[in-house]
């Protein structure tokens, strides 16, 4: 039975099931879903706005480009629109539901193929279904001594999805869009295209050489609805001789901002290749349910949690990095690294063979899960990620925390943000997770609230997201200008002129 609510627009009841059979026809029956029950996990969203609003009309699942095309070609003649995932666990930004109601899910899960592995050069070239727990077994099973620089949902999200969002992992590659190497493509009219060097025919440097010839187009597919991404190539980090977790403990914002300041200079001078910094509430928060601590109204109170971090051992805020290298490497870096927080803040090394925080396992190579504990300290099953970029500087820092806190606070939500410092040390991306009960009429208007006024205050003082879940599109893209979304316009009408391709993907539409 087909839903009159979940139609495409524009589309009568006897011309959608007229474009499902021939989607069947070319995937199989299986493959296409249009019944409302079995539809529930691609529009199972966290995020503080109905599921109505991202309501599918049915999901296709092909294996490889040339159902794609034939896809596309049905989608055009009944003017369907899809909305593709790869994975579709885009966590806390919107998972697997489209931007508008009414498109059809092109789940590229099947294609789930490594195509190629170098472990000399340590490239790679795989379709968007492949998962980095499907990669690193791989590896594992034909001993490549490659690290994966993965997300924290890391085992069961993927490298394309992640990277085509702008994702971030945690070793010494950090931004994933810093090291991809050659997509193919698929336009609205079923054009395929290799990027870069890809165009060559038979090229030997496809995963070697970005650029390749003419303009870079590449970014033109990121974070975008003017093309289907159905290869992606990577490098991957090879596995150091040695390497050394430390983590440094720090007092006060204060203290946070100064060491900012401080792991800035070392990265630019490549003492250290990556850092995590942030309030020690978001760890806490993976342990422990929130009524354990606190029963109150509103937020917790700092004291409150000052308490907690007593009782546990933590300071207020840590960083967390990995050093790479030789022994002697490690050694002289450390020493650096403890002579330029003498004063600040604690230093201590961690054993690699003993339990380590989550960060680290995630900066050694070793997926895991346990960032998900955090959906267990409010509970209710909301997650909206507040995702701000910010020049890397400590005094930014404390302002953005002291802008971002009290809008939380305002709302009755806790403050949970830490920093990702960039590749390249000029930027550090401020994470929030927004925490709030789905199954609250009230909670959820609060969210979208408190989300609405973080972008509009943040904006006002010269932040913007660089990554929003699918509610926040529109408004963010506003914030980014009429000029360059008329560009994108202007782009997405050339690429895609019947608009078939996830309409409302980063605020674009035709």
């Amino acid at each position: 039975m087909i839903s009159e609510a979940v139609l495409p627009k524009g589309l009568d009841h006897a011309s959608f099931t007229r474009a499902v059979a021939e989607y069947r026809a070319i995937v199989g029956e299986e493959h296409v879903i249009v019944d409302l029950e079995r539809l529930v996990p691609y529009t199972k969203i966290m995020i503080p706005e109905d599921e109505g609003l991202h309501q599918a009309s049915g999901a296709i699942a092909p294996d490889g480009v040339e159902q794609i095309r034939q896809i596309l070609a049905v989608s055009t003649k009944y003017k369907i629109p899809l909305w593709t995932v790869s994975t579709g666990r885009n966590f806390g930004y919107g998972s697997a539901g489209p931007a508008t109601p009414g498109q059809m899910i092109l789940d590229l899960r099947r294609m789930n193929r490594i195509i190629s592995v170098d472990p000399e050069l340590c490239t790679i070239l795989v379709e968007p279904g492949v998962t980095y727990r499907q990669l690193q077994d791989h590896l594992d099973a034909n001993n490549y001594d490659m690290w994966l620089n993965f997300p924290s949902p890391g085992p069961i999200v993927g490298p394309v999805g992640n990277t085509l969002d702008r994702g971030v992992g945690y070793n010494r590659y950090g931004e994933n869009m810093s090291h991809f190497c050659g997509m193919e493509v698929m336009l609205a009219d079923g054009s395929l295209i290799q990027t870069g060097m890809g165009g060559v025919p038979g090229s030997k440097a496809w995963q070697c050489y970005r650029w390749g010839f003419g303009p870079w187009i590449d970014g033109l597919f990121t974070q975008s609805n003017l093309g289907i991404v159905t290869k992606m190539g990577f490098w991957l980090m090879p596995k150091p001789p040695a390497f050394r977790p430390i983590g440094i403990g720090l007092p006060t914002p204060q203290a946070a901002g100064k060491a900012l300041d401080i792991m800035r200079r070392l990265r630019m001078n490549m003492v250290i290749e990556n850092m995590v910094l942030g309030e020690t509430t978001y760890p806490i928060a993976m342990k422990v349910k929130r009524s354990d601590i606190y029963q109150g109204e509103g937020a917790i109170p700092l004291h409150v949690l000052e308490e907690v971090r007593k009782k546990l051992g933590v300071p207020r805020f840590s960083a967390a990095l990995t050093l790479y290298g030789t022994s002697e490497q490690l050694d002289v870096n450390e020493k650096i690294i403890r002579d330029a927080f003498a004063g600040l803040g604690e230093v201590n090394v961690f054993d690699p063979k003993g339990a380590l925080e989550h960060v680290f396992r995630n900066q050694i190579g070793l997926p895991n899960l346990d960032e998900f504990g955090v959906y267990n300290f409010r509970g209710g099953g909301g997650s909206a990620w507040f995702a701000l970029v910010l020049p890397l500087s400590g005094a930014e820092f404390v302002k953005s925390m002291d802008i971002c806190r009290p809008i939380f606070e305002e709302f009755g939500f806790d403050y949970m943000g830490g920093l990702m410092v960039g590749p390249l040390a000029r930027h550090a991306e401020h994470v929030m997770d927004l925490l709030f009960d789905r199954s609250d009429p009230e909670e959820m208007k609060r969210a979208y609230a408190c989300f609405d006024k973080l972008l509009s205050v943040n904006v006002a003082a010269g932040y913007a997201p660089y990554r929003v879940n699918t509610a926040f599109m529109n408004k963010t893209a506003e914030a980014y200008g009429p000029a360059q979304r008329d560009l994108n316009r202007r782009l997405k009408n050339a690429l895609d002129p019947h608009g078939i391709l996830a309409p409302g993907k980063s605020g674009i539409f035709n």
